[in-house]
């Protein structure tokens, strides 16, 4: 029998000298966008008049009839049971009927996977098509998630930035010179967070076809569909170039298009093996969305865009008013976004200027300055790959919008 070591023979456990965290998860930076709206909440109920630009997210309620379905959902008995991992069956046809109403791209139910938002769909849409050491190429600026999600599944990011002079668009040529054997997939979303860019249709077919021509998949995250200006359209990439279907996935979810951030409902929709494995994976990480949210998302996808073109509306006025006022401001050049709800203006001619007794250097340092005296919370280029810049998103209050964009042009012109 095997003796017990004591407290005086036990020899030193060799775990002592391994981190306590996973260097998978250890090396996962907090959303940056998240870190700033929690930031700026926590001044606002100090008593602080913080005003917050940082948060992606309609500032209007889901609509009632959305949330009366959920409601009735509660109470229905098979709801308070598991459901397939994939997506409630009606739900799943649902968004196979709604895509094909909004971006023309016909696919069957069994192509769709209904996840735990849109950023659940990103991870496992990486996860399923990558790894270990295949290379994303990834347009910069991007959503701070991808570079993560991406070194979760065991891939490599590799940026590729297009500034403002060339509106935020990357083009074939500088994915094709960032383009190695070890490149599998590009990341694609149009309409663009952080930038507000649109692709214009004859990019997105160039571009498709190029991804089609070297055999590299596309992920394509089209989650700001609805949420354009100036008569643009958002032209979805399989729809544009039909023979990349077999090697596209489509992210999407109902958090923008119908002010359903908290219920957490997105979806992906791929060739069938993928949307297989994909469920496969869900089906140990969570099993099903919770079925009354997944309710509430059938009856919005079901029903009217009325409550979209209505937030476009107070979406694009306060876009007008956001580019007008960033632009009056001595060394900001902000472009016009044609889609999303985010201006991204440049701030690198204000960078080593002294304001307040200080002279930022970063994005990073000027966004803590304007935080600080200026109460106003934005998120810097660097959480987007591109520092020199800062996102603020004008999904809050007309109200609001005008007076801490007021606040914030009144700081920077002490620039000196």
């Amino acid at each position: 029998m095997r003796a017990m070591a004591t407290s005086e023979t036990a020899p030193v456990s060799s775990t002592s000298a391994r981190p306590r965290v996973s260097r998978r998860i250890g090396g996962i930076a907090e959303s940056a966008t998240l870190a700033v709206d929690a930031k700026a909440k926590a001044l606002k109920a100090a008593g602080r008049p913080v005003i917050g630009f940082g948060a992606g997210e309609p500032d209007f309620p889901t609509p009632a009839p959305i949330v009366a379905a959920a409601q009735q959902a509660c109470a229905d008995p098979r709801n308070h049971r598991y459901t397939p991992a994939a997506g409630l069956p009606e739900l799943r046809e649902a968004i196979a009927a709604k895509t094909a109403r909004d971006s023309g791209y016909q696919v069957g139910a069994g192509q769709v996977l209904v996840t735990n938002g849109g950023k659940q769909a990103v991870y496992q849409a990486f996860a399923t098509l990558l790894d270990p050491g295949d290379e994303v190429l990834l347009p910069a600026a991007y959503w701070t998630t991808y570079p993560e999600a991406i070194a979760l599944a065991g891939g490599v990011a590799v940026p590729v930035t297009a500034d403002e002079s060339a509106n935020y668009l990357v083009s074939v040529e500088q994915l094709e010179a960032a383009r190695t054997p070890r490149t599998k997939v590009l990341l694609f979303c149009s309409p663009s967070n952080p930038t507000g860019a649109v692709y214009p249709r004859e990019q997105v077919e160039r571009i498709g076809r190029w991804a089609l021509e070297h055999g590299i998949w596309v992920i394509t995250d089209e989650i700001y569909e609805h949420l354009v200006y100036d008569g643009v359209r958002a032209e979805s990439m399989p729809v544009v170039v039909p023979e990349l279907a077999d090697t596209c996935v489509v992210l999407n979810g109902v958090a923008k298009t119908y002010a359903m951030t908290g219920w957490r409902v997105g979806w992906m929709i791929g060739p069938n093996d993928v949307i297989k494995a994909a469920t496969n994976l869900q089906s140990h990480l969570c099993s099903n969305v919770s079925n009354v949210a997944q309710r509430a998302a059938l009856a919005a996808v079901s029903g009217p865009l009325d409550a979209v073109l209505e937030m476009r509306a107070a979406f694009d006025r306060r876009r007008r008013t956001m580019v007008e006022l960033l632009s009056a401001i001595p060394g900001v050049d902000c472009p016009v976004p044609q889609g999303a709800f985010y201006a991204y203006p440049s701030v690198k001619n204000l960078l080593g200027k002294q304001i307040r007794g200080e002279r930022p250097r970063t994005s990073v340092e000027l966004a803590a300055l304007l935080l600080e005296h200026a109460e106003v919370a934005v998120v810097p280029g660097e959480a987007f790959g591109t520092p020199g810049y800062l996102r603020l998103s004008y999904a809050l209050g007309d109200e609001d919008l005008v007076t801490g964009l007021t606040r914030m042009g009144d700081l920077l012109r002490e620039a000196s």
